[in-house]
């Protein structure tokens, strides 16, 4: 792919998504003309769109372990520059805002993937990139977690900070419930964001 780690036969083979919920990025069959899944026709989000460059399937789920767990940052910028080729007609936001570690995480690991895929994108896209979002505490990681109890770990684990634009974008790695990008949404709307978005790497089917 030009300008890209990656030869055009490998970049074809990703899992890009294609059709999917307009609301949670949830694949859907590409007959349904509605664009939303039954969870979200049945229930509000605090999310007005949400869109995922890939599904996460081989051999985009190792490139984020690498990524998230190795210290792999190469990899990192891959994923964003691939991101920017899936994301890059999407409807533009007013600033991004990565979804943060909790300080002590961030120790731990030495760097914020999200923050790390976010600066290629906000500078390709020309949009500011805003820490207007923080963790007030730690939390126990959601991979450890049911869909229940991911919720109920993120009860007030975001705080608002800053002057804030009326439409921003979420950004993070992986979605999977969406609680995360829930919990935060819901954080940034009580500071008065009237519209939050989110882009996401890879969704879980």
């Amino acid at each position: 792919m030009p300008g890209r780690d990656l030869c055009l036969a490998c970049g074809a083979g990703l899992p890009w998504q294609q059709a999917a919920c307009r609301r949670c990025a949830l694949p859907l069959p590409a007959s349904d003309a509605d664009g939303l899944c039954g969870a979200c026709q049945r229930s509000r989000s605090p999310l007005q769109a949400v869109q995922a460059a890939f599904t996460y399937n081989a051999p985009i789920d190792g490139l984020l372990l690498r990524f998230k767990f190795h210290h792999d940052l190469s990899a990192g910028r891959l994923l964003s520059a691939l991101m920017l080729d899936a994301l890059g007609a999407a409807e533009r936001p007013q600033a991004i805002v990565p979804v943060p570690l909790h300080l002590s995480r961030l120790r731990q690991r030495g760097y914020d993937q999200t923050w790390e895929l976010a600066k290629p994108l906000a500078r390709a896209l020309q949009l500011p990139l805003c820490r207007g979002l923080h963790r007030r505490r730690s939390t126990q990681p959601q991979s450890e977690l049911d869909a229940v109890e991911r919720k109920r770990n993120l009860r007030g684990a975001f705080i608002a900070v800053g002057q804030l634009p009326a439409h921003v974008v979420l950004l993070d790695d992986v979605m999977t419930t969406g609680a995360t990008l829930h919990a935060a949404a819901l954080t940034l709307h009580r500071a008065g964001v009237q519209r939050v978005d989110a882009w996401v790497c890879a969704r879980v089917p």
